[in-house]
């Protein structure tokens, strides 16, 4: 991991703008800034698809045509610590659906706190956590014959530009059979007013969580970076519907990162393009999935109509 951190910083760095990788986020501390940022009053996209997951498991099992009889696997990616997908658990448990839960995350952390979690409430869920990247995962998984649903769940798909997502669909659908469910939440257009303060809440938590990677770049790449000395800047417009954020300098410094035996200059008000968040509509989905052996067989949709979830089918 830290080979591939080093690449990615040093290939990253040399563009323009800088630019890093939101993966690089999650680490322990990172992992704990975003479990605080979905608790803050103004990060609604957590709350809207905890609400549909509460409110809806009927909706949610009837769409993904589950049948008690018929044994499917489970799989979440970026399961983090799995409080919405509880709701469908609990429920699938109660009334005795046969299927096996497995949440993949590239954070062992967040694996570790899910299973633990779900040991005390859920335990007879079957879990099989894995750590990894989702393809590498999925492709394991790829060669028994069982029905599988996907979750993908937090709008994760908007860290990827349009012609990323319907790559990364069309990737999904690569390693499913035809008739398995993708469950794919994403994050509607809506104002500024609204989405703006969920990247940049009033407590500064979505601040810390972004410096928090200049942190990890000290201590895993024996950089030098001055955390006072940059800023937490996000940015969205209704018309793109990309929110953006980004860490920028708030003065002339030149950066030392010891793993690379590199330095780098930044000029006052450079930036370092940590992160997009696309917001959808029908018509975004339609396009991403346009080339994909996808189908949309459903949508659910929270009680304010900020967030969606799709049901996809593998033609």
């Amino acid at each position: 991991m830290i080979e591939q951190f080093k690449i990615d910083v040093e290939k990253g760095f040399g563009a323009f703008p800088k630019t890093i990788s939101s993966k690089y986020f999650y680490d322990k501390r990172g992992d704990e800034l975003f479990q605080q940022i979905m608790a803050m009053p103004e990060y609604y996209l957590t709350r809207a698809e905890h609400e549909i997951f509460k409110t809806q498991t009927t909706e949610i099992i009837q769409s993904l045509q589950l049948q008690k009889d018929t044994y499917f696997d489970l799989i979440e990616l970026g399961a983090g610590d799995g409080t919405k997908t509880k709701e469908l658990l609990r429920v699938l448990s109660e009334q005795n659906f046969d299927f096996g839960y497995t949440p993949i995350d590239i954070s062992q952390n967040a694996l570790d706190g899910l299973e633990v979690s779900l040991k005390t409430e859920l335990p007879a869920v079957k879990v099989t956590a894995k750590q990894g990247l989702y393809f590498e995962v999925l492709e394991s998984l790829k060669e028994n014959n069982n029905p599988k649903v996907i979750l993908f769940l937090g709008s994760n798909i908007g860290n990827l530009s349009d012609i990323l997502a319907a790559k990364f669909i069309y990737h999904l659908g690569a390693n499913l059979r035809a008739n398995d469910k993708v469950f794919l939440g994403v994050d509607l257009i809506k104002p500024a007013s609204i989405v703006l303060p969920a990247y940049n809440d009033a407590a500064g938590i979505t601040r810390e969580f972004n410096l928090n990677l200049l942190r990890r770049m000290n201590r895993e790449l024996d950089a030098d970076f001055e955390l006072e000395a940059f800023e937490h800047v996000p940015e969205y417009t209704e018309d793109e519907g990309v929110a953006k954020s980004f860490i920028e300098s708030k003065k002339e410094q030149t950066v030392k990162i010891g793993a690379l035996n590199q330095s780098f200059y930044f000029e006052k008000g450079e930036r370092i393009h940590t992160e997009i968040s696309r917001k959808y509509n029908d018509e975004i989905i339609d396009v991403i999935l346009h080339e994909t052996d996808f189908e949309i067989i459903g949508k659910l949709m929270d009680s304010k109509k900020y967030y969606a979830d799709y049901i996809l089918n593998r033609k």
